[in-house]
């Protein structure tokens, strides 16, 4: 299996404080690796040192690259970036803020047509079904809305890994569901793989293949989901037996009169 993304003893600190201590990861191809811990792990950090948007000690590497010897366009060619916080001050369309996703593959301001980048644009746009607004401004539109518009700039972008935190954040259930089955879409293409902040245990069982656990910065387990996410790691992590609680939860909805609850979607 190819290695794609790969960090070494990554540290970030600021000031006095440590937000993310010596943590390692690495993401092959076709893995969907949940980063997942309470508030304050540091999980949005680390995303945000992968992203060169923070300084960190160690190394994150690129097959065998540091990324931090990679230029803005090679490097945003390779990984697309889905923050949690996309404002839009101005107002752009629909259309043109999923179309900036291609800046990368642009040698200069007055560069040619982008045809291929014309098409992907489109099926992103379809895929995140923002077709019909594609001319609205994107002052008028929903959260859940304008989160879909920087998903589908993501997608235009056409990376080969996917970095998300918490890509269903501000979406009803509905658009959860579609979010993350578009993701696991894309996923199967060949050469791709996924690297996502995402607090819901429930959703990180569901489609991550792997997983890192984080608290106060530190990674306390990592490998195949199902090798993280169990009820000794997670008691220790959010301090409470977190399976009984899901099983709580889902008991409530049983059809009445039965034991068989819904099956997850």
């Amino acid at each position: 299996m190819i290695r794609m993304l790969s960090g070494e003893h990554i540290t970030v600190r600021y000031g006095n404080c440590t937000v993310v201590d010596d943590l390692s990861f690495q993401l092959s191809e076709g893995e969907w690796l949940m980063l997942a811990g309470p508030n304050g792990a540091g999980k949005s950090t680390l995303i945000e040192a992968i992203a060169q948007g923070v300084p960190y000690s160690g190394s994150i590497r690129w097959n065998q690259d540091d990324i931090r010897t990679l230029k803005g366009a090679r490097l945003a060619q390779r990984i697309g970036v889905l923050s949690q916080k996309n404002n839009v001050s101005y107002a752009y369309t629909v259309e043109e803020v999923v179309s900036l996703g291609r800046y990368a593959y642009k040698a200069g301001l007055f560069s040619g047509r982008d045809d291929p980048g014309k098409a992907l644009v489109e099926k992103a746009l379809e895929m995140t079904g923002l077709t019909e607004l594609r001319h609205a401004s994107m002052l008028t539109l929903s959260g859940g809305e304008t989160q879909r518009v920087f998903l589908a700039q993501v997608f235009a972008q056409n990376p080969q890994v996917l970095i998300l935190d918490e890509p269903a954040n501000h979406l009803d259930l509905k658009y959860q569901k579609h979010i993350f089955s578009l993701i696991r879409e894309w996923l199967n293409e060949p050469g791709r793989a996924v690297l996502s902040v995402v607090h819901d245990l429930s959703l990180a069982r569901h489609y991550g293949s792997h997983a890192v656990l984080m608290d106060h910065g530190k990674m306390i387990s990592r490998g195949t989901i199902n090798e993280v996410m169990t009820p000794a790691h997670l008691q220790q992590v959010y301090g409470m037996n977190v399976y009984e609680w899901m099983r709580e939860m889902l008991s409530q909805w049983q059809f009445e009169g039965e034991n068989q609850s819904f099956r997850q979607a």
